[in-house]
């Protein structure tokens, strides 16, 4: 078989290196793909927002399965177009993609369904947005209500925080158009698991949680990020927690949106956060999360071909999914200055022996030699028996790896294992 990935991070690295374990697959081809993506696939240089191009390229090709990966593509309705041209896709349609796309219809859809999400309200003008933030109770969290790469969320702690969120999103436009719409939260309190499933729009099959580490500071200091680093399982999600999200969250969810003719095949994130009246929906995520996926995916030991094609197919049902027992980390290695203003082109030195756990985010070649290119540049993942010693292993390999201004947090995995110890 012949593959089209689209996409070019280190969630697309992760699903090409598992893709490439069916023995049937043949070619991959990465849109637009990276330095580090090209030792494992065929980088074509079309952006994944180019679905003219991507199109194109398809119909010029023998692809024979097509996998969209990030979710900007996903909302404009890559999937649409290439099933348009007779090539079956894992992902969401655009209509489905909307559950990320747009944070206000999200919020509506919990509301009207009953699925447990934080109290909230809606606001397309600055000025009412903070006549209601004069009594809102803080802290309140104030969303961009388009895709904003995983920056469009700021928690104000006092009132004027608050107003100066409103006013960076909705006047300043620190989004662009993301922002013409908002969303005011009550703030939830409580540990934050991702759930990544696998859905056919009728069976719902959760992967391994995890937990991401969204500043980007030590300590969870600083900025939030698209996520320095991960680990799985996540020891905040019980059993008794996952049987309560099936019910109340993952179930209802999916039958939501069928019943908004939404149906939603392909990879649907649940962030949730486990407050003291159970768990609730932070944000849905219409794909694999970054950094999410590099933990749980070396943890799937079923083929990952053959349960996209059954999500494809309608036929999830009858796939027997199953993930290993032991425990994954990831440390993201980012360019110092992330996710503000960094330098790029430092040449990125890595160990033979470390390559195969390394995920490439952020590098493109140039002169044959790897070179940083973007915020986040590697994600180096350990699976072991242990969370601590995947932790350990983790951390031992990053060390290995070397570039100029490469920075890291110290402190991944190491909540989890304190609620493991607890």
């Amino acid at each position: 078989m012949n593959i089209m990935i689209v996409g070019g991070g280190g969630r697309e690295h992760a699903i090409i290196r598992k893709i490439r374990e069916n023995p049937g697959v043949k070619t991959v081809w990465a849109l637009p793909g990276n330095g580090g993506i090209a030792a494992d696939a065929e980088c074509v240089g079309i952006k994944a927002t180019d679905l003219a191009g991507i199109v194109e390229f398809a119909k010029n090709h023998p692809v024979d399965y097509a996998v969209v990966a990030p979710d900007d593509p996903l909302v404009l309705g890559c999937v649409d177009e290439l099933e348009a041209i007779g090539i079956p896709c894992f992902g969401p349609r655009k209509n489905a993609a909307i559950i990320e796309g747009s944070k206000v219809f999200a919020k509506n859809l919990m509301r009207k369904y009953g699925i447990p999400t934080a109290a909230y309200a809606v606001f397309d003008d600055a000025e009412k947005a903070m006549a209601y933030l004069e009594s809102a109770p803080m802290p309140a969290v104030i969303k961009a209500d388009g895709l904003a790469l995983g920056k469009g969320v700021l928690i104000a702690m006092t009132r004027e925080e608050a107003f100066a969120a409103v006013r960076e999103i909705m006047e300043e436009k620190k989004f662009g158009a993301s922002g013409n719409q908002i969303v005011i939260e009550e703030f939830l309190e409580g540990p934050e698991v991702s759930v990544l499933s696998f859905t056919d729009g009728e069976t719902v099959v959760p992967m391994v949680s995890s937990m991401d580490h969204k500043r980007a500071g030590d300590g969870d200091t600083g900025l939030n990020t698209g996520g320095m680093g991960t680990v799985a399982p996540n020891p905040y999600y019980t059993e008794q927690v996952a049987a309560e999200c099936m019910e109340k969250i993952f179930l209802p969810t999916i039958r939501a949106m069928k019943q908004e003719d939404r149906e939603f095949r392909g990879c649907l994130y649940f962030g949730l956060m486990i407050t003291k009246d159970g768990p609730k929906v932070i944000e849905y995520n219409c794909r694999f999360g970054d950094p999410e996926t590099q933990v749980v995916l070396p943890l799937l030991e079923t083929d990952l071909l053959e349960v996209m094609q059954a999500v494809t197919n309608g036929k999830l049902a009858e796939c027997d999914v199953k993930f290993r027992d032991g425990h994954a980390c990831c440390v993201v290695l980012a360019s110092e200055g992330y996710p503000l203003a960094y330098g790029k082109g430092y040449e990125i030195t890595i160990p033979e022996n470390v390559l195969p756990q390394v995920y490439v985010a952020g590098a493109a070649l140039k002169d044959g030699k790897l070179v940083t290119s973007g915020g986040r540049v590697l994600g180096v993942t350990a699976v072991a028996g242990t969370l601590q010693e995947a932790v350990k292993q983790a951390y031992a390999l990053a060390e290995q790896i070397d570039f100029e201004h490469r920075y890291m947090r110290h402190d991944i995995g190491q909540r989890a294992l304190s609620a493991a110890k607890g």
